[in-house]
Order: structure tokens, then sequence, then C-alpha cells
């Protein structure tokens, strides 16, 4: 995905990276400036979701992206590269976000990168095969799928690694970190108990959407993704690609063609006019930015939204 990163990005990018080389904390021993609490910086809100779950009181974390920032091609700041690293761990997912992935490659020996404590889903492998289509662009993504956090059951096995990662870090604590994590695996459990029962007996098993986030989601619980365009949310589909998501579903029923929430609903609506189905929001929870909102909620609440369009009895 970096070499899709506009040329600009890449060079803003490698001149903070030696802009800050000579002050760098790189070398440094891995601490916190919060007394007794450890510096963590996530990438990107299910990261920062994993990180104060599992550190809790031991920790704190910052952000990089923005809430209500579309995260796949975020843009970093001198200040966020210095935070980066003087971060006692940078928690981010390889692949998904190229100028963090060159920041902490440069400035950081501190990197947890959560895509690789589990197995990872190739970017072409969606449910609709060789229907998929698209455009050379889309197809050049190539790749690994980084939407990884939509599927609880890997979701959880990162929260694991990432309190055995902090407890290396920060032994005093190790304990309190697996105990969090305990706890977050156990919901985890019970939310993809959730979806494998109400998802079990449905009237249809594709989901059209905006663009192709759902593969792991899918891939669980033995759905289709029909994705109007690929991994990036930012591609234009062809006029091709549009005929062909509408052909599909007219022919699988479909009731509703979702978007999603951080880009525009523009390509949904017209494929849903050609169809003659309302739309819906399927959220990717790449950031989430509503007061009370945390993982779980929307979660559920895509789960409401999947059962309703295809017709799911449980």
């Amino acid at each position: 995905m970096v070499d899709a990163m506009p040329l600009r990005r890449l060079l803003a990018v490698s001149a903070t990276v030696l802009l800050l080389g000579a002050t760098s904390a790189c070398g440094q021993e891995a601490k916190g400036s919060g007394g007794d609490r450890l510096d963590v910086v996530a990438a990107f809100y299910p990261l920062k979701f994993l990180a104060e779950r599992v550190g809790g009181d031991d920790v704190r974390v910052s952000q990089l992206t923005k809430p209500g920032v579309e995260p796949h091609d975020v843009e970093l700041t001198v200040r966020q590269v210095a935070e980066i690293g003087d971060a006692a761990l940078v928690v981010h997912l390889k692949g998904f976000q190229p100028a963090v992935d060159q920041a902490v490659a440069q400035q950081s020996k501190r990197g947890f990168d959560a895509g690789g404590e589990v197995e990872l889903l190739a970017a072409g492998e969606h449910g609709a095969g060789e229907e998929h289509g698209g455009s050379e662009e889309e197809h050049a993504e190539g790749g690994i799928d980084p939407h990884v956090w939509l599927d609880p059951a890997r979701y959880a096995t990162i929260a694991d690694a990432l309190a055995v990662r902090l407890g290396t870090i920060d032994p005093e604590h190790a304990a309190a970190y697996t105990e969090r994590a305990r706890t977050l695996h156990a919901e985890l459990d019970a939310l993809h108990a959730e979806y494998a029962a109400k998802l079990k007996t449905c009237a249809r098993r594709e989901f059209v959407t905006s663009h192709t986030a759902f593969h792991y989601l899918a891939d669980r619980y033995s759905l289709k993704e029909i994705g109007i365009t690929g991994i990036s949310p930012e591609a234009e589909p062809s006029p091709q690609r549009l005929a062909e998501v509408t052909a599909q579903a007219k022919a699988t029923g479909a009731t509703t063609i979702f978007f999603e929430t951080l880009v525009s609903p523009k390509v949904a609506e017209t494929v849903a006019r050609e169809v003659g189905v309302g739309t819906a929001v399927l959220d990717p929870i790449e950031g989430v930015d509503q007061p009370g909102a945390d993982y779980f909620s929307v979660m559920r609440a895509n789960l409401t939204a999947l059962a309703t369009a295809l017709g799911c009895s449980s």
C-alpha cells in the first residue's frame, strides 16, 4: 500500500523523520512521561481501544488519527513523529497506514504490529471471488486486507498478545495486563457468539458494501461481501463495476446497499437507486467519534443492520 501513497506524502514523512532524527528518543530506555504510566501511541481507533482496555490505568494512550478522520492515508505532524520516537510502545497495523509504518520503522524500535499476531486474509479473497471486478488500480493494491478487528475472534487474540508485550515492557504490572486482556477476551467471545447465533439462519448470505472492508466478518460468519470498490474507500468504481454490482444485488435479492460513516455515501446511493432498494450504515469502525459509542456498541449496531438486511430469523 505504500507504493500507492502519493509522492508528496512520502516526501513529507521522510522530511519529518530527518528533521527529528537527531533528537529522537529511539535509543533511550522505554519509559513514559506520565509518572508510573507507560506512554503508548495507537495508530487509529481499534488499536487505541485495545490499548486502553488492556493497559487500563497503567498506560496513557494517544491516538495518531483524529476521531472522525478517515485513517487510510493519515499524514503525521512533526509532533506526532516525535511521540512515536518517545513512546514506550507504538501499536499499529502494518500495511494500513503507510505514513505510520514509515515513521515507526525509522523512529522507533518499540512497535507492536497487531497484524503480526493473527492470520491475515489476502485482499483479493473476498466473498464475491472472481465477481469482485474493480479497476486495475484496485487490483494493484493487492497484498493483505488490514480490517482484522472486524473479526471478534482475531481481535481477542491481538488483545492477548498486546498484554504479553506490555507485561514484557512493564513486568511490575504484567498480571494486571493479563487480567484485563482476559476480561476483554471474554467480552469478545460473547460478541462472537451473538453474531454466530443471529446470522446462522438468514434468507440471504450476500451483502453489498460501498467499499470492501468486511472480509474478515464475512469469512468468520459464512457470508459473502460484494464490494462496490476495493480496500481503499477513496477508489472510484468504473461504470462496468457499478453495472456488475447492480446486477449482483438484483440477482441475490439485496434489500439494502451499505455505506460507511467516514466517506461519502454517493456511490452506495447510486447503486441503491438502480436496484430500487434503500441504504443503511455498516460501520468498519476505523474511527469512532459519537459520544458514548465504542467498539462493542458499533459492532452490535452492525449486527442489527446485517440481520435486518439479510432477513435473519435467529
